[in-house]
C-alpha cells in the first residue's frame, strides 16, 4: 500500500513549513532515510530524508508551496500502484473517477447540467475546493458542481475556466501581469489566444507589472519580529565615537601570538563585561515586571542568503577573549553555511550588529526582542580629531549607536553603558 509523506514538526513553535527543493522527480527510487527533500522552517534550512521506500509516485506539492505541518506532501509506494484520495480509504471517489473518464465536451455539459440541478439558494463545497478556489481567486459560487448533493469539489475548481484560453496565452498573460477577463479572443468560439495577449500588450501604456515573489519563511519570522518590536517597545537611542588606535594594537599584539580575532570580536567582549557592571541594562519586560538577567548571552547578528540570523554565544560574560572569538568565528561559520543548530538560534539577552564591513559608517538597529537593547557597529575609518593636547591628529575612528527600550531603561544609565563600552575599547587593559 502507498506510504504518505507528510511536512513534519520540526520544533515546539511550528506551524508549516516553506518547501524549497525535491530531491527526488517523479517516478524515480527513493530508499528509507534517503535525503527526498529540503524544507524552510522560520530559522533554517533542513534536508529531510524519506520516512519509507520504493517509488516516488506523486508529488502532491511542488517547490515553493507553504504547506502545514502533518500534511501529506507526497506519496511513495510501488510503481503502478494507485494513490488514495485524501481521507478516503485508497479509491478514487466515485464522482471524481466518473469525471475523469469524461471527454471535456461530455464534462462541460455535465458540469452545466449539475449546475442546472442544484437547489435554489444552496450551496456547498469541499475544504480543498474552497482552499484551492482562494488560491485561484475564483468566486466558487459560480464553479458549476459535479461532487454528490451538488457539491464543488477540488476537481471542479481546478478544471474550472472562467475565461477560455490556449495555455500559451495563459503564460504570456501571467507573465505580462494583465488580466485575461479584458482581452477579446480570436479564437474558436471566443478563446483567447497567445496573439490576443501581444495585441494588448502594444495597446497597453502603463509599465508590465512584474509579479511578486512571495516570502520564505524565514522572511516572513524577520517581518514579524521587527515589526512587534518597533510597536512593544518604545525605543531610544545613543551614538559615540570610539577612538580604536588601543584596540588596533591589542589585536596585533594577539596576532603575533597566534591568536585570531576581530574587532567585532573585541566590541562584543567589552560590550559582556559592560553589562556585568550595568545591570539595569541587562534586562527583559516581563508584563509589569522588570526581570535582571544573570548571565549575558550575546547575539550575533550574521547576514546570509537565506536572511538575517542571530546565533547566540552562550555565558559570554565568563569567556576570555580568546575563547568568544573562537566560538563567534565556529557560529558565525556554521550560521552561513545552515548546519547551525536550532537552539543555538535562541536565548540571546543582548545583541551586537555591525555593518562596518559594508563602508556603514552609523545606523540604528531594532531592538531583537525580547531583548531590551541592541548595539550598533559602523566601519573603522581614519580621520582628523582635536587630540588631548589639543593638537590635530588623525585617528582610526568608529561609531556605536546604542537602541534600547525607554520604557524599562532611563536615558541616563543608557548614556553611561554606552560610555563605558568606549572607555573599555580605548583602553582595553582595564578589560583583561
Amino acid at each position: 500500500m502507498a506510504e504518505r509523506i507528510i511536512m513534519p514538526k520540526q520544533g515546539l513553535q511550528m506551524t508549516e513549513g516553506f518547501l524549497t527543493k525535491w530531491l527526488k522527480k517523479e517516478g524515480e527510487t527513493v530508499k528509507a532515510g534517503e535525503p527526498l527533500f529540503e524544507m524552510e522552517t522560520d530559522k533554517l534550512t533542513i534536508t529531510i530524508d524519506a520516512s519509507a521506500g520504493g517509488t516516488l509516485l506523486k508529488i502532491v506539492h511542488p517547490e515553493g508551496d507553504t504547506v502545514p505541518i502533518t500534511e501529506t506532501i507526497a506519496w511513495v509506494g510501488e510503481p503502478g500502484e494507485k494513490i488514495p484520495e485524501e481521507g478516503a480509504s485508497g479509491e478514487t471517489a466515485p464522482a471524481e473517477k466518473e469525471e475523469k473518464e469524461q471527454p471535456e465536451t461530455v464534462r462541460e455539459v455535465r458540469q452545466t447540467a449539475a449546475a442546472e440541478a442544484a437547489p435554489a439558494g444552496e450551496f456547498y463545497a469541499t475544504p480543498r475546493a474552497k482552499m484551492r478556489a482562494e488560491e485561484r481567486k475564483l468566486d466558487i459560487t459560480k464553479i458549476p458542481p459535479t461532487g454528490p448533493d451538488h457539491m464543488v469539489i477540488e476537481r471542479d475548481v481546478l478544471a474550472y475556466e472562467p475565461v477560455k484560453a490556449t495555455p500559451l496565452a495563459r503564460k504570456e498573460a501571467e507573465l505580462a501581469g494583465i488580466p485575461l477577463e479584458g482581452i477579446s479572443g480570436s479564437g474558436v468560439r471566443g478563446k483567447i489566444m497567445a496573439e490576443d495577449v501581444r495585441g494588448m500588450l502594444q495597446k497597453e501604456e502603463e509599465p508590465v507589472r512584474i509579479a511578486p515573489e512571495p516570502m520564505t519563511g524565514i522572511r516572513r519570522t524577520i517581518a514579524r519580529h521587527m515589526k512587534e518590536s518597533l510597536e512593544t517597545t518604545a525605543q531610544a537611542n545613543h551614538s559615540v565615537q570610539v577612538d580604536m588606535t588601543a584596540c588596533i594594537a591589542l589585536r596585533e599584539a594577539m596576532k603575533a601570538s597566534g591568536v585570531k580575532i576581530s574587532y567585532n570580536d573585541i566590541v562584543m567582549y567589552c560590550a559582556a563585561k559592560a553589562l556585568t557592571e550595568f545591570p539595569m541594562i541587562h534586562v527583559r519586560r516581563e508584563g509589569d515586571a522588570i526581570l535582571k538577567l544573570p548571565h549575558v548571552h550575546m547575539g550575533m547578528a550574521v547576514a546570509t542568503d537565506r536572511g538575517l540570523m542571530v546565533p547566540v554565544i552562550r555565558y559570554a560574560d565568563q569567556m576570555r577573549l580568546s575563547e568568544l572569538a573562537e566560538k563567534a568565528k565556529d557560529l558565525a561559520g556554521r550560521t552561513k553555511d545552515g548546519t547551525v543548530q536550532l537552539d543555538e538560534l535562541s536565548g540571546s539577552t543582548f545583541t551586537v550588529t555591525n555593518l562596518g564591513m559594508y563602508g556603514i559608517d552609523r545606523f540604528v538597529a531594532i531592538i531583537n526582542a525580547p531583548e531590551s537593547a541592541i548595539l550598533a557597529v559602523g566601519a573603522m575609518k581614519k580621520q582628523p580629531v582635536v587630540l588631548p593636547d589639543d593638537t590635530l591628529g588623525i585617528r582610526p575612528m568608529m561609531w556605536l549607536t546604542l537602541t534600547y527600550d525607554h520604557c524599562i531603561i532611563d536615558g541616563a544609565p543608557a548614556a553611561q553603558f554606552l560610555a563605558r563600552i568606549r572607555q573599555l575599547l580605548e583602553n582595553p587593559m582595564l578589560m583583561l
